[in-house]
């Protein structure tokens, strides 16, 4: 199907059918609209994305195909480039306070909060976004909004969820996986002493280690900060959480301080553990390898085990997409993302991601994506569960900055390690923690 210019300005809720014959907007649900806003790209306008590098194929690839849908509508010419997940964060913090590089980026959690005046607000696009299309998920829209303005647009959820080898889970004497901490530190064990071990990163990653941090501490009812901003994660909750990590940390196998994203995906597939923590990549990482069709068949997912607080708690990988105050062509660039977000468009980058990005609005969760695999059922809901990271204390520079310095991995890790005990790695946490959150 080919947009005029015309047809791109004017939006796309007259559009029946995609080129595939699937229906659009006219088989959504109506909400109540907003005003529609109009953005003219500049004359000779041209952009540049940096975004994440894909662990799914689809995903960028969808993404590059709405791209050139854009372009061949608007004769904007639109340049991709990507970077590691780690590599995200400073590249948006140097590009923002430098005022050059890209035109937009996808960043992460609350990476916005860090630099918001060095953004083009994108309050208008937003709300008519949102009224289009049931509206924004209320913890990806904590992310991307400052006070009543949106400084950035939420784009998905990443859903993170324990991925195991059924078999390897059933020689350690399980039947079914546990759903509570104290009976997952048994299985931790048991895969050790019978099977492979278990193996969830500890070093600065971005995903997986944030993930994993956070949920052992929330989970036994820690915290950075309380409701009002006052950090408390020096608390008896957090010593629980850090004892218990070391237990767990005890059954890994050797190395995981020094993991990364990629690094439980390659021990994973190796075959050198049984269980670990992933997006829904891992698993399709596996099934789309002929020679490793055995292993994904085994494979099994859960959502994270209920701590002693009693009810789940799980930090998703969150990314918002933001237009730098730098660019030449901010009419172009909102026409850009306004296109990107429309039905036609979002719905396809979700169903080609393969339920490795959650919608961001409430129209899409009904994809056919997220039932079309049971392995799938973990990470269907990760845009509403997810918990941010600044909890339970407001957003903004201070949690931005507490995470961008990996406080709780880095205290998770010491602790686990051997390196701190935990008292010791909870009065660090609570003593870096107190430079961004001043009174």
């Amino acid at each position: 199907m080919t947009l005029s210019r015309r047809d791109l300005l004017l939006g796309t809720a007259s559009l029946a059918v995609g080129a595939a014959g699937a229906p659009l907007l006219g088989s959504l649900p109506a909400f109540a609209q907003a005003a529609e806003p109009q953005y003219t790209p500049e004359s000779g306008a041209s952009l540049r994305v940096l975004r994440w590098a894909p662990f799914v194929k689809g995903d960028e690839d969808q993404w590059i195909a709405n791209t050139k849908k854009f372009s061949d509508a608007t004769g904007v010419d639109v340049r991709i480039d990507k970077e590691s997940w780690e590599d995200i964060r400073p590249k948006a913090a140097v590009a923002a306070n430098v005022g050059s590089g890209p035109d937009i980026m996808l960043v992460w959690f609350d990476d916005p909060h860090q630099y918001p005046e060095k953004l083009v607000p994108v309050t208008d696009l937003a709300n008519y976004l949102g009224n289009k299309y049931g509206g924004w998920y209320d913890g990806l829209q904590g992310y991307a909004k400052r006070g009543d303005q949106f400084v950035a647009l939420p784009l998905a959820a990443i859903g993170n969820g324990i991925i195991y080898r059924d078999s390897m889970m059933k020689a350690a004497g399980f039947q079914e996986f546990p759903n509570d901490t104290a009976g997952f530190l048994e299985l931790a064990k048991a895969l050790k002493a019978k099977a492979k071990p278990m193996g969830f990163a500890l070093g600065k990653a971005v995903g997986d280690g944030n993930n994993f941090a956070h949920w052992i501490v929330w989970s036994h009812g820690g915290k950075m900060v309380d409701e009002s901003g006052k950090v408390v994660i020096n608390s008896p909750e957090t010593i629980k959480a850090l004892q218990y990590a070391r237990d767990l940390y005890q059954q890994f196998i050797p190395g995981t301080e020094a993991w990364l994203d990629i690094n439980n995906n390659r021990a994973f597939l190796a075959g050198d553990v049984s269980l670990t923590a992933n997006g829904v990549s891992l698993y399709y990482s596996a099934k789309n390898d002929p020679k490793l069709a055995d292993m994904a068949a085994d494979m099994r997912s859960s959502n994270m085990p209920i701590g002693p607080i009693g009810r789940a708690v799980e930090l998703h990988q969150t990314t918002s997409a933001v237009i730098f105050q730098h660019t030449k062509f901010p009419q172009a660039a909102k026409a850009y993302l306004k296109f990107m977000y429309e039905q036609p468009q979002m719905s396809e980058w979700i169903k080609a991601s393969s339920a490795y990005c959650c919608q961001p609005l409430k129209a899409y969760a009904d994809n056919p994506v997220w039932t079309s695999d049971p392995l799938h059922a973990p990470y269907a809901k990760a845009s509403e569960t997810l918990v941010p990271n600044g909890h339970a204390g407001p957003l903004g520079y201070a949690s931005a900055a507490t995470m961008a310095d990996y406080v709780m991995v880095d205290m998770v890790a010491e602790a686990a390690t051997g390196q701190r005990s935990p008292e010791e790695a909870a009065k660090r946490a609570e003593t870096r923690a107190n430079r961004y959150y001043r009174v």
